[in-house]
């Protein structure tokens, strides 16, 4: 690289920053190194005793302070942070040096003796140091405790430099799907991986996400869930098996919804919704014990202990105690919108005329019950024109055997005991295809592949699913689900079109 000959790349950086990486440059360092020999990462240096000698740390610097012929300095990474403290008659010119050529948010390797400073602050003191890498770019003003809500979602990598809690979220986040992985393996499931792109739009009820495959000519979607294959692995043979996996959905935006979001879905054979009930208590009670040492969590004004007793409370008795209607007494959409609209109620959706029956009550219900369930509640007894792909009740055909656990008005499990029967399963499809034909775009498609499936037989069955963002949302009291997201999609600015 030649500074010089390539200056005009770097007119937009500040010249003191240019100034130095030349100075570099000239002096024969390497200004991005391939490698550096690490003994211990920050965390594991904090932890050594007094006296630990050979330790090769490395980080970002993201502070400097200069006092005299001493220099204090931290370097940070992800996990850690440790402070590094340079004397200019130990390190000779390279003392100097340092401050001739770094800067807060360049890359620093650092080899020395762990000690603690008069102020009570685990420190490296530094023997010699490498330059691993030139921040060009200055890091935003006030970085500390960055607040820009839209710039920490475009530039996620500056939100994790400045800020604590986002660090700690997705380190939450990352170990939150470690406890769920090795509480299924002990329990004897398989994680597997099935398709993104699928022939059919199936799953869950929800508008899919439309693209066309140019090799083989066909229109393919953006999987809505993976249910319909893992379903499929059981007739193959598997017995508890799941995915951890991408899912899309092509619905509005807010601080409680994701269009491109992760879902850990399960399937048991020989399990009804019930068992089910009783592993994910336990699942989620494992996961808080790991995560926070307790079953105990504040959030919002409220503080929920897990520990105690999940009610387990009626569809149809939680909207007759909310809103006085009876989901039973009306036939069909139009007849339940018209005693909605009696009621002076005023449903969120933008097509609320074209809704079947199940997808009406949904709304209904996300409306006025679901906002006031605050402490974890299972709701039962779904009606069954709004699951599809689940188990008809024995004692009301009109059910069916399902449950959803809701924590602070938002829905983290999906389950039910599996419809497995292949008639009764095309008929219910037969009936969404109707509906789609109509206007409801979230209904689903006949799928002929599945339906083949099933007729080769299925065992009794029951499935769940869990939304790790929302989960992580409600433990961690987040304000925006997005906040849990190291990425989320963002409308492009001018300047990235």
């Amino acid at each position: 690289m030649n500074i010089e000959k390539n200056r005009s790349y770097y007119e937009g950086f500040a010249d003191y920053r240019v100034d130095k990486l030349k100075y570099l440059e000239e002096a024969g360092v390497q200004l991005y190194p391939e490698h550096f020999k690490v003994s211990h990462t920050l965390e594991e240096a904090f932890s050594l005793p007094d006296d630990t000698e050979n330790v090769s740390i490395a980080g970002r610097i993201i502070s400097i302070r200069k006092m005299g012929k001493i220099t204090f300095a931290h370097l940070q990474d992800i996990q850690g942070r440790l402070q590094i403290v340079l004397r200019e008659n130990s390190l000779g010119e390279g003392y100097d040096f340092f401050h001739k050529t770094v800067d807060i948010g360049d890359f620093l390797g650092a080899h020395g003796t762990i000690f603690t400073t008069r102020t009570g602050e685990r420190s490296l003191r530094v023997d010699e140091y490498v330059f691993l890498g030139k921040a060009l770019r200055e890091l935003p003003e006030k970085w500390h405790g960055l607040t820009d809500t839209e710039l920490r979602y475009r530039q996620r990598y500056l939100d994790l430099v400045a800020n604590e809690k986002s660090r700690r979220v997705f380190l939450m986040r990352s170990k939150m799907l470690s406890s769920i992985r090795h509480f299924l393996e002990n329990k004897g499931f398989i994680e597997v991986e099935t398709p993104v792109l699928t022939n059919q739009a199936s799953g869950a009820l929800a508008t899919p996400f439309l693209t066309h495959h140019k090799a083989l000519d066909i229109d393919v979607y953006l999987r809505i869930a993976p249910e319909t294959y893992l379903k499929r692995l059981i007739v193959g043979g598997f017995n508890h098996v799941f995915e951890v996996s991408r899912c899309f959905r092509n619905e509005g935006v807010s601080p409680v919804h994701l269009q491109d979001f992760t879902m850990i879905e399960g399937y048991s054979a020989y399990f009804n919704y019930q068992d089910n009930m009783k592993l994910l208590r336990d699942m989620i009670l494992h996961v808080l014990k790991e995560l926070f040492g307790q079953t105990t969590v504040t959030i919002g004004e409220a503080e929920i202990d897990f520990g105690l007793d999940w009610p387990v409370v009626s569809f149809r008795e939680l909207i007759l105690k909310d809103t006085g209607l009876d989901i039973d007494q009306y036939a069909d959409g139009p007849a339940l919108l018209e005693a909605i609209k009696a009621k002076g109620i005023k449903l969120d959706h933008d097509h609320v005329a074209t809704l079947g029956k199940g997808n009406l009550i949904d709304q209904l219900y996300k409306k006025v019950s679901r906002p006031h369930l605050i402490s974890p509640v299972f709701l039962i007894n779904h009606p069954i024109d709004l699951s599809p792909l689940a188990r008809r009740n024995d004692d009301n055909p009109d059910i069916v055997d399902r449950f959803q656990l809701v924590v602070n008005g938002a829905e983290i499990i999906n389950a039910y005991s599996e419809l497995v029967d292949p008639i009764d399963q095309r008929k219910r499809l037969e009936e969404q295809s109707k509906l789609r034909l109509s206007g409801d775009e979230e209904a689903m498609p006949l799928d002929e592949d599945y339906l083949k499936a099933m007729e080769y037989g299925m065992p009794p069955i029951s499935g769940w699913g869990i939304g790790v963002d929302r989960l992580l949302q409600v433990l961690l009291n987040l304000e925006n689900i997005r906040d849990g997201v190291l990425f989320p999609l963002m409308r492009p600015l001018d300047s990235e079109n």
